[in-house]
C-alpha cells in the first residue's frame, strides 16, 4: 500500500473513531437526561406517598379538627358552619317545587315534580341563563331584578294554570355558591363577593330577602324556602333516595364537604333548637390542614404563587382546579433538567394551561402509541415528537399525582365517618338473636358524591373507592356506599325547599 493508501486509510480510520465518540457521548448524555428525569419522578413518588398508615393519620387529624371547629368559632381551620337543616328530605315529598342555582357568571332555574314517594322525581325542567357583565358590578336590585324576571318568564310557561292559584305561594330552594354567613335554613348574609361579582352593596345583605324583594317587585309569588350551597344539596338529593345518606363531598373544580351532625355535638351553640336532633354542617373541608398530608416541593410554589397563599391546602392537592397545574409543574422541572422533551417549552411556563381533565384523558389513554398524551403534548404544551418512553413517563406522573388526591380525598371522608362513629370502631347496631341475646351488627352508611373529578376521571374514582377499603378494611368497607349524584345544587335545593316547606306546614298546625 502506498503512503496516499495509508494516510487514507489512517483519516478513515479516525474519522470513524471520531463518529463512534460523538456517538457514545450522545448516547450517554441521553442516559444521564433520562436519569435526570426518572430521579424527578422517583423523588415526587417519594413525596407524594400515601400509605395506609399515613392515611389513617390524616382520618385522625380530620375528626379532630372537626371536633376543634364545632366547639368555638376559629377554633379549626375547618369552619364547621352551621346550615339550620335540619329537615333532609324523606322521600315522601309530593308537589312542584322550584330551584334557583346561582354560580359563576351563569344561573339556572328548574321545576321539579314530585311524586310523593320514595325516588319518584315525576319531571324536571331546567333552563340556563347568562348573567350579563355589567350586572356583575352593578347593584344587588339590578341583579336581583333581571333574575326575578327571568325566573318569573320561566314560571310562565312552565306551569298550567290549574297546577297553581293566582293567590298560592310557590316555594323556591336556593343555591348560593358564595361566602355566606347563614342565619337560619333560608337565610343568609354575604360575606364578600367573588368568582368575578363586585357589588358592593350587596355585602353583608340577606341575599335571600334581595331575591324575595326582586319577585315581590317583579309581581312572582313565590317564597325562598331554603338557602343552601352545592354540598348541601347534594347531601339532600342522596338522603331523598335513600335515607342511610349520612354526607356529601363535592369533587369538582373545587371540593367541600357536609354531613349531618347531633345537635349536642355543636358545642359552640349549645341549647340550639332542633327538631330532629340533628342539623347539618358545612364543613368547608378545603382549608383543611395537616402536618400529615404529604406535601411536594411543588405544592409549595403553587400555594406560594397562588392568589390565596396559606388558604386552601386541602383543596390545592385534591381538587380539580389545581392537578392538572401540579402535573404541569413536574413536566416543567423534568424539561429544565433534561431535553427529553426537547428545548423547554415557553407553554409549560404559563399557570393553568394544562387543565385537569387533559390530564385524565391521558390518564385514560389505552392506546398502544399513547395518541391522545402525544396529542395533548403537541397541542396544548407545544412539546412535538416526544418518544414513547417520555409519553409512558407523562402517564406516571400523572398517575402519581392523581392517586395521591384519590387517597387523601378517600382519607377525608372516612374521617367524616370516624367523628360520627361509622368506621371501624363504631357504626354498630345491635339487632336482637333468636335466644333473647344480642350482636352487634355494621350500620350501613351512605356518603353522596358529585362532581366531574369523580364522575368523569376513572382512575381517580378507582383509586378513591381502593383505599376506602384499605382505610377502613374489607369488613367495615362493604357496608359503605359512596354514590353519585346528579345535580345535587338544582334538584337538591328544590327538595330542601319541599322537606323544609313540609316542616313549616306541620309546626303551623
Amino acid at each position: 500500500m502506498g503512503k496516499v493508501g495509508v494516510a487514507l486509510a489512517a483519516a478513515c480510520a479516525a474519522a470513524a473513531c471520531v463518529t463512534a465518540a460523538v456517538m457514545v457521548s450522545r448516547r450517554m448524555k441521553r442516559r444521564r437526561g433520562w436519569r435526570k428525569v426518572v430521579t424527578v419522578l422517583e423523588d415526587l413518588e417519594e413525596g407524594c406517598a400515601t400509605p395506609v398508615g399515613r392515611l389513617r393519620q390524616v382520618v385522625d387529624a380530620m375528626a379532630v379538627e372537626m371536633h376543634a371547629g364545632l366547639a368555638s368559632e376559629g377554633g379549626s381551620k375547618l369552619k364547621m358552619l352551621l346550615t339550620y337543616v335540619h329537615n333532609l328530605p324523606t322521600g315522601m315529598e309530593k308537589g312542584i317545587y322550584y330551584a334557583l342555582d346561582l354560580d359563576d357568571t351563569n344561573f339556572r332555574v328548574l321545576r321539579v315534580k314530585l311524586g310523593g314517594q320514595r325516588s319518584t322525581i315525576l319531571d324536571h325542567d331546567v333552563e340556563r341563563q347568562p348573567i350579563p357583565q355589567h350586572l356583575m358590578t352593578s347593584t344587588t336590585e339590578e341583579l336581583f331584578d333581571f333574575i326575578a324576571t327571568k325566573l318569573k318568564d320561566f314560571v310562565e310557561r312552565q306551569e298550567n294554570v290549574s297546577e297553581f292559584s293566582v293567590e298560592e305561594t310557590r316555594e323556591l330552594g336556593f343555591t348560593f355558591s358564595f361566602p355566606v354567613k347563614q342565619n337560619s335554613s333560608s337565610t343568609g348574609t354575604l360575606l364578600k363577593c367573588t368568582k368575578g361579582f363586585s357589588i358592593e352593596d350587596m355585602v353583608g345583605r340577606d341575599v335571600s330577602q334581595c331575591l324575595q324583594e326582586a319577585m315581590s317587585r317583579n309581581g312572582l309569588n313565590m317564597r325562598v324556602a331554603a338557602l343552601v350551597n352545592d354540598t348541601v344539596g347534594t347531601l339532600a338529593l342522596g338522603h331523598y333516595h335513600d335515607q342511610d345518606t349520612v354526607a356529601s363531598v363535592i369533587f369538582g373544580t373545587g371540593t367541600n364537604a357536609c354531613y349531618l351532625e347531633r345537635a349536642d355535638a355543636i358545642i359552640k351553640c349549645q341549647g340550639l333548637l332542633s327538631t330532629s336532633g340533628g342539623m347539618v354542617v358545612n364543613m368547608e373541608w378545603g382549608n383543611f390542614w395537616s402536618s400529615h398530608l404529604p406535601r411536594t416541593s411543588y405544592d409549595v410554589d403553587l400555594d406560594c404563587e397562588s392568589p390565596n397563599p396559606n388558604d386552601q391546602g386541602f383543596e390545592k392537592m385534591i381538587s380539580g382546579m389545581y392537578l392538572g397545574d401540579i402535573v404541569r409543574r413536574v413536566v416543567l422541572r423534568m424539561s429544565q433538567e433534561s431535553d427529553v422533551f426537547g428545548p423547554v417549552s415557553s407553554r409549560l411556563l404559563v399557570p393553568f394551561i394544562l387543565r385537569t381533565p387533559m390530564i385524565a384523558a391521558m390518564h385514560d389513554d389505552d392506546s398502544p402509541n399513547l395518541m391522545e398524551v402525544a396529542r395533548i403534548l403537541r397541542d396544548t404544551l407545544q412539546i412535538p415528537d416526544v418518544p414513547l418512553n417520555v409519553r409512558k413517563l407523562v402517564v406516571k406522573v400523572c398517575d402519581v399525582v392523581t392517586r395521591r388526591a384519590a387517597r387523601l380525598a378517600a382519607a377525608g371522608i372516612v374521617g367524616i365517618l370516624k367523628k360520627i362513629g361509622r368506621d371501624r370502631n363504631g357504626g354498630t347496631a345491635s339487632s336482637s338473636k333468636a335466644k333473647g341475646g344480642s350482636q352487634s351488627k355494621m350500620r350501613r352508611t351512605v356518603v353522596a358524591v358529585e362532581g366531574g373529578l369523580y364522575t368523569n376521571y376513572t382512575m381517580f374514582r378507582e383509586y378513591l373507592n381502593e383505599a376506602m377499603g384499605e382505610i377502613l378494611g374489607e369488613d367495615v368497607a362493604e357496608h359503605v356506599v359512596i354514590r353519585d349524584m346528579d345535580d345535587g345544587s338544582g334538584i337538591g335545593a328544590a327538595l330542601l325547599a319541599a322537606s323544609h316547606s313540609a316542616s313549616l306546614a306541620i309546626d303551623n298546625i
